[in-house]
């Protein structure tokens, strides 16, 4: 969905939280495909380059990611960290990004090295093909399996580290709004190792979900009625991060990332244009520095 790559670190969490959406990504049963991609360094605001902190928040570079080598590397969806350097992200047309980040001396992102795409396979290995392949949601386990949400046709798949087919997970049993369901996903170790937490685009609600058992009904994320939620992930602290998305064609897109203990807001970040903003929907953080 989008077309550009936005890393922000929190400087206000004692960890770095880092915000990512950009363009596709690779498979776990499907033939992977190694690529170069060529990342283009962007602002945080073209008028004003040398601009690198809101509030409490400081900017740790912004890339426009691309490829010469295939058609896939677009729309991506979700991102989740597997290591202090390491990414996987997933996208709308049913692909697996995984791919290393490089960072300079000072811990600002220059680029994307060791790239490698897949298309996700289905539950009979196949790969997932049209509304089917709508990923949305991705968060990696304490174990190592990958569970991804999917929105068109809702539900929660966990992909098994080891590679063996997908299967159904627990997911909340409710109705959801055509393309505005199960759009956030993120694992919760501190509630337990087979514990996850899924929101809602429309209206921010939350639920607690294990793999041992169903999901339970949780708060409602605050936000306005035209921004959806699209993101989320734990921190350290007890905290939560949460990413909002709207957009209209006279504002474009607007951005909000809301950082909760519980129910109290802790901090906020807002982008719009004229800064870089694009249509971001992937949000993951990591305690490698702020």
């Amino acid at each position: 969905m989008s077309h550009g790559a936005c890393w922000c670190a929190a400087a206000a969490a004692v960890v770095g939280v880092w915000a990512i959406s950009a363009r596709a990504i690779p498979s776990l049963q499907a033939p992977v495909q190694r690529i170069a991609i060529d990342a283009t360094p962007v602002p945080l605001h073209p008028d004003d380059p040398s601009l690198t902190t809101i509030g409490d928040f400081r900017f740790a570079g912004g890339l426009e990611l691309k490829t010469r080598q295939s058609t896939l590397l677009h729309e991506l969806s979700d991102i989740a960290m597997t290591g202090a350097d390491r990414f996987v992200a997933v996208g709308d047309g049913g692909v697996l990004l995984s791919a290393r980040v490089v960072l300079d001396s000072k811990g600002r992102l220059t680029g994307v090295a060791d790239a490698s795409l897949s298309r996700l396979a289905g539950m009979d290995g196949r790969p997932l093909t049209d509304t089917n392949a709508d990923a949305e949601g991705l968060t990696v386990l304490p174990s190592g399996d990958r569970l991804i949400s999917f929105e068109r046709h809702p539900r929660i798949w966990l992909y098994p580290r080891n590679g063996v087919l997908p299967r159904e997970a627990p997911r909340p049993n409710a109705e959801f709004e055509d393309n505005a369901g199960i759009e956030a996903i993120a694992a919760a170790p501190d509630l337990g190792a087979d514990a996850y937490l899924v929101g809602e685009e429309a209206t921010g609600a939350t639920w607690t979900c294990r793999l041992s058992t169903t999901c339970v009904k949780g708060h409602v994320v605050e936000k306005p009625d035209e921004f959806g939620l699209v993101s989320m992930t734990r921190l350290p602290d007890g905290l939560t991060a949460y990413l909002l998305r709207a957009y209209d064609p006279v504002r474009r897109s607007r951005i909000g990332l809301r950082i909760f203990r519980g129910t109290t807001l802790i901090a906020r970040l807002d982008l719009a244009v004229p800064m870089t903003v694009d249509n971001f929907e992937g949000l993951t953080s990591t305690d490698a520095g702020e």
